[in-house]
């Protein structure tokens, strides 16, 4: 099967009590261990390509990976997805590019200049068969061209960064998206908080209210899990303090709210790079990239295992396979195009 959007899929999870994982890649091997761990829970799965991924690898890898991977687990639904676009000429390459969803990030305009880039970025992606993420609120920590605000700020003044219930249904109404990506008290990176976070649970409710049946995205949501902290540290890291979302609260967010997809790329570079350190630290005569790759893509598997159940998702790739069939959910142009109908 194509890649799909993820109207499908959040279709299902608004109301099913889970969330889909959206993993960030940037080269082969984080890509081949995203996919066999969802392979192996028979999971959906969202894979995002940022702006920084786009001018790392070049597009046309990325792309033909992930064809690989679609071609190599047809069992398996799967998005491709815009991270952080900042404007409509970024939104039409990747539509161009073969993208089934695109997010278009204002959010750290005013709420009028948001609305109206975010509403140029729909009809751009809506008129080419693509869904919509916007984001409204502001996020903490620093993550690629991401640059969101001081973690002691944010956690010191979080209520006034929060998103707005009311401004996300106004939001809503004037631009048709079809995800929004909130702030609820995550962060990005790896040094989200001073202290253990407590997302905001009621604003999800509330926001729920206003803007009801509106599939909600969190972004910021890696756990910074300390063993792998420790582990870069045991092998000559420096990651003092580091510390993320904790998972109990973001499997809450996606079983009991309308959190329908998690955003996942730090904890994926940590679990990378505490295996590649630990290799070079018991054998620094090894210079094989295999013999090094290879264990930190085994370490991204199990980590993003471990996240899928968190999510709650696993086992649901044949449920939102049967209901996109269902809905006879039309292929984005770009597949038409490709496929001669």
């Amino acid at each position: 099967m194509p890649l799909m959007s993820t109207k499908p899929m959040f279709d299902l999870a608004y109301e099913g009590g889970f969330g889909v994982g959206a993993f960030n890649v940037n080269n082969m091997e984080i890509t081949q261990g995203i996919i066999e761990a969802c392979a192996q829970e028979k999971s959906p799965l969202i894979l995002q390509i940022s702006k920084g991924a786009r001018k790392y690898a070049n597009m046309r890898y990325l792309k033909a990976i992930i064809d690989a991977a679609v071609e190599e687990y047809p069992e398996l639904p799967i998005a491709i997805h815009l991270d952080h676009g900042d404007t409509v000429d970024l939104v039409k390459e990747c539509i161009g590019d073969g993208f089934t969803s695109v997010m278009i990030d204002g959010s750290h305009h005013s709420l009028e200049e948001n609305i109206s880039l975010t509403a140029e970025a729909v009809k751009v992606a809506h008129a080419a068969g693509v869904v919509v993420e916007a984001e409204l609120g502001m996020l903490g920590g620093i993550e690629e061209d991401v640059v969101g605000l001081d973690a002691a700020e944010y956690e010191k003044n979080i209520e006034k960064f929060l998103t707005d219930p009311e401004d996300a249904k106004v939001f809503y109404e004037k631009t048709g998206i079809d995800s929004l990506a909130v702030a609820i008290g995550t962060s990005h990176g790896a040094y989200k908080f001073t202290h253990e976070a407590k997302l905001a649970f009621d604003r999800i409710e509330q926001i729920m209210k206003t803007c009801p049946g509106l599939p909600l995205v969190m972004h910021g949501s890696s756990s910074v899990p300390k063993e792998f902290i420790d582990l870069i540290n045991q092998y000559g890291g420096k990651m003092p303090n580091a510390m993320g979302v904790p998972e109990d609260q973001i499997a809450n967010a996606v079983r009991q709210y309308g959190v329908c997809k998690v955003n996942i790329d730090t904890d994926l570079r940590l679990a990378l790079t505490a295996k590649i350190r630990e290799v070079f630290a018991k054998d620094p005569a090894e210079f094989d990239p295999r013999k090094y790759l290879a264990p930190g893509r085994d370490a991204i598997t199990e980590m993003v295992k471990r996240k899928l159940h968190m999510l709650n998702s696993a086992g649901k790739a044949e449920q939102i396979i049967a209901h996109w069939k269902k809905e006879g959910e039309p292929l984005p142009n770009y597949y038409k195009q490709t496929a001669g109908v």
